[in-house]
């Protein structure tokens, strides 16, 4: 395998563990009845709508199909990524639920 097959095989696993990864977050937006693009805009304002994210909500499956994401896992995920941001947007979605659950 020559250099150019292996960065184009480093590149293709980066990005389908990049879906993984959105597919992950909007799977658990969908099992707390979030809108995960609106989620993702207050993390990256200034960004348009994310395409990836577009197709991975239409992998998602309605709540009462879903495996639980506990909220560490999504966080760690989203940290693994970089998207700190969105982690941030996501902490905080995680707090006012668990003061409404009160």
């Amino acid at each position: 395998m020559n250099r150019k097959e292996m960065e184009n095989q480093v590149i293709q696993a980066y990005q389908r563990d990049e879906g993984m990864m959105i597919l992950v977050f909007a799977q658990w937006c969908v099992n707390h009845g979030l809108d995960a693009r609106d989620l993702y805009h207050r993390a990256y304002p200034n960004q348009g709508d994310n395409p990836l994210l577009a197709q991975m909500l239409e992998n998602t499956v309605p709540k009462e199909e879903a495996e639980e994401i506990p909220d560490a896992t999504l966080l760690g995920v989203l940290s693994l990524f970089g998207n700190d941001d969105l982690a941030f947007v996501v902490s905080e979605e995680i707090e006012r639920l668990q003061k409404q659950q009160k």
